[in-house]
């Protein structure tokens, strides 16, 4: 049989606007114990959005943990408090692009960094698109550019490096397979079973809400 890792204690160390970590302590195989820190965070989601001529929207952002501005989806966070997650997509397409779509569809689920952090996306696929006026941004947004490109060049780009947010990466090669088959994707009502839900409960104990980063 499998061993079943049981949690005997948990502490948070550590508690911010996005982010918690938390110590559990963890039954081993053999029967010893061991601290494991998580990352609690709240998920995000992101868009993968094609228009009719093949091109999918990418932006330019800053990304301070890594010094340097990445090509990526338009995509952010379920800050706010049982949000749906196509309601959070369509709300960040329209803030970072300035864009609305008539089709959405799911593409893929990841889970970023599995090792330390609770963080999983549920990245969205959406066409029929149109513009939309987006509004003013703030911090790193107000330094974002938008940019077209051909959804097989940007598939290109992430094979030769020039694409390495991981989201950004999975959601292009995913659009690009998805397109090459001539598929169709998973239905928005599935089931996003991998959303994390330890910090967004949390706060929504101490009455933290609708938006769950107001620590």
């Amino acid at each position: 049989m499998s061993h079943e890792f049981t949690v005997t204690g948990s502490e948070v160390v550590l508690d911010a606007p996005i982010i918690a970590v938390r110590r559990d302590q963890v039954v081993m195989p053999g029967g010893n114990e061991a601290a494991r820190e998580i990352v609690e965070h709240f998920g995000a989601v992101a868009v993968v959005a094609l228009d009719d001529q093949g091109r999918v929207a990418l932006v330019e952002q800053y990304r301070h943990s890594v010094g340097e501005r990445l090509l990526e989806l338009p995509a952010g966070l379920l800050d706010m408090h049982a949000e749906d997650e196509l309601i959070c997509a369509k709300r960040e397409l329209q803030e970072e692009a300035g864009l609305a779509a008539n089709e959405w569809g799911v593409l893929v689920d990841l889970v970023t960094s599995p090792g330390f952090a609770e963080e999983a996306v549920r990245v969205f696929i959406a066409r029929g698109l149109h513009e939309v006026e987006r509004p003013e941004a703030e911090n790193e947004e107000a330094d974002m550019d938008f940019a077209w490109v051909d959804l097989e060049e940007a598939a290109d780009k992430a094979l030769r490096g020039e694409v390495v947010n991981s989201i950004a990466v999975s959601g292009i090669l995913a659009a690009a397979r998805l397109v090459a088959r001539g598929e169709k994707p998973r239905p928005v009502d599935e089931p996003f079973h991998l959303r994390p839900t330890s910090l967004a409960n949390r706060r929504a104990e101490e009455g933290i809400v609708p938006d769950m980063k107001r620590v």
